[in-house]
Order: C-alpha cells, then sequence, then structure tokens
C-alpha cells in the first residue's frame, strides 16, 4: 500500500454522483491512495456535502468545465506523483487494482497509459478497449448502432484485447504516467466531453508510447449516473466530439470523406434523439395524464 500511496495521485471529476462519489473514494482509499482531488462540476456544494467526512482536496470552479478540463484542473492541483489517476465519480475500485495497474507499467516501459477491465454492476464486461474508427468501420457503426446494438461494425469498434496493446481505452478509469500526460498537454480542453479519451490515446501514441489494457485490474463503472440528469444534451456533446476528432485526426483519403463522416454523425444524431423523444413519450404515457 505504501508503494501505491507515494506513486499515485487520483483526480475524480464529479456531476451529482453524491453516494456513488463516497463510494469510488472509499474503494481509491481501500487500494492505498491518499492524494485524491474531487472536482466538482456539478453544483457548488455538491461534492464537498457528499464528501464531508472524506479528506480529499475539492477543486470548486463553479461552472461545469467538462470532463477533460475538469480533469487538467485536478492534475494542476494534485501532488506531482509518478502516476495519475482518473477516474469518473461512479466507479468502484476492486481490491489491488491500482497495484496491478502500477505492476504492469512497471513491467511494460513502452506503455504510457493502462486501464484496468471494466465490468457493471451485474458483472458483464463493459467494452472498454476500442479501435480507432475509420471511415467505413466509424459509419456503419454510427447508422446501425442506435437501431441495431449488436451489429457486426459496432462489435468489431468495440473489440475486447484484454492484457495487450489496443488503439484507446475509455477514461473511466485509466492509470497514465505523470510526464506522459504532461508532454501530450493533459486532455484536449477543445473536448467539452466524450471523445476526450480516444483524443488522447491518439497524442499519446503519437509520442511513440503504447496504450494497453489488462485484466489483472478490474473496477465496476455504475454508468450513467450524470449522463441522465441531461440525457439530450449529453447526446449532442457526443456527436460533437465525435465529430471534432474525425476532422482533427483525419488525413489522406480519410480527410476526404470528412463531410461524409459529418453528415452520417447528423443522421445519427437525429435517430438518437428520436429515440429519446420516443421513450420520454412512453414514459409520460406510462405515468397517465393524473400522474
Amino acid at each position: 500500500m505504501s508503494n501505491v500511496s507515494s506513486r499515485v495521485s487520483a483526480v475524480v471529476v464529479d456531476f451529482h454522483a453524491e453516494v456513488a462519489l463516497v463510494k469510488c473514494v472509499e474503494s481509491l482509499r481501500a487500494n492505498g491512495v491518499e492524494d485524491i482531488v474531487v472536482v466538482e462540476n456539478g453544483d457548488v456544494g455538491s461534492s464537498r456535502q457528499a464528501l464531508a467526512n472524506s479528506k480529499v482536496t475539492v477543486v470548486e470552479p463553479g461552472i461545469n468545465l467538462g470532463y477533460g478540463r475538469g480533469v487538467n484542473r485536478g492534475a494542476a492541483t494534485s501532488p506531482a506523483r509518478e502516476f495519475l489517476l482518473i477516474s469518473n465519480p461512479d466507479v468502484i475500485v476492486h481490491d489491488g487494482a491500482v497495484g496491478a495497474l502500477i505492476d504492469y507499467l512497471d513491467t511494460h516501459l513502452e506503455v504510457g497509459i493502462v486501464g484496468p477491465q471494466i465490468v457493471r454492476p451485474d458483472g458483464t464486461v463493459y467494452p472498454s478497449q476500442r479501435v480507432f474508427p475509420n471511415v467505413w468501420l466509424a459509419g456503419l457503426h454510427a447508422l446501425l448502432e442506435p437501431l441495431w446494438p449488436t451489429n457486426p461494425a459496432t462489435r468489431r469498434y468495440r473489440s475486447s484485447q484484454p492484457d495487450e496493446e489496443v488503439d484507446w481505452i475509455s477514461g473511466a478509469f485509466l492509470l497514465i504516467r505523470r510526464r506522459v500526460f504532461e508532454a501530450v498537454g493533459g486532455f484536449d480542453e477543445r473536448y467539452f466531453m466524450f471523445a476526450e479519451d480516444m483524443a488522447l490515446c491518439w497524442h499519446v501514441h503519437e509520442l511513440g508510447h503504447a496504450v494497453a489494457s489488462t485484466t489483472s485490474a478490474v473496477v465496476t463503472h455504475i454508468e450513467g449516473l450524470s449522463r441522465s440528469r441531461a440525457s439530450r444534451e449529453m447526446e449532442i456533446a457526443h456527436h460533437r466530439s465525435a465529430l471534432m476528432f474525425e476532422w482533427q485526426t483525419a488525413r489522406g483519403f480519410r480527410r476526404l470523406m470528412a463531410p461524409v463522416a459529418t453528415l452520417v454523425l447528423g443522421v445519427r444524431l437525429l435517430l438518437v434523439l428520436a429515440q429519446l423523444r420516443r421513450s420520454r413519450d412512453e414514459r409520460w404515457s406510462r405515468l397517465g395524464p393524473d400522474s
């Protein structure tokens, strides 16, 4: 445990996770992480109130910075340990997970970022290892996933490749070498939310470092606590970030196809918003006019 405490500082970005945030901090403590910074993206005082009995540093910007910008502010406040641990507030870290991630980086010197296996509360594995999208894969995934979640393109995009190097990993929970984080300038602050983890991994690859995932470390991600508060706005942010990543990274033929990608993402957003509206209308109809 002392090895963890002297080598890792953690940043958790909160948005009204409340009880889940407390459990997240407790699980980090149980893993030996002592230096924890919580960045409050929700209402002023919400994180501090939830963490009244926890000895953590709370950063209160007074506005919702978004995920990447929130991490950057937290990282600037946290002690400059060898490794920076980044976490969503609705994550429970299993025993020994942080130590296992450190061990992985200690034995894989070419790797700049490593992520754990992420599971849902029901025990199913969340596909946290992804491939960078190409024109056809991204297009088929974007159009088919809202209507056919298990289509082949989506399965390929969300390919599970544990215990080896991957293109990118989920930003819900990861461990990155502090020197690598600083070398890439942290998260790209042009991304408010979504795809900032993909962009971070892209820049890490550009510097010559690898990105990996390992099943020797496991965390549980509750998923969607913050997203459920503003699902429409979240979906718009998701598609805006995906479009930004495409224009930022596309080269050659893919660059010529970027306008097509813009159209495809626009169509997908309309499909997703229509689904959200139908779901909302169905909930209201079940409640009835007198509810």
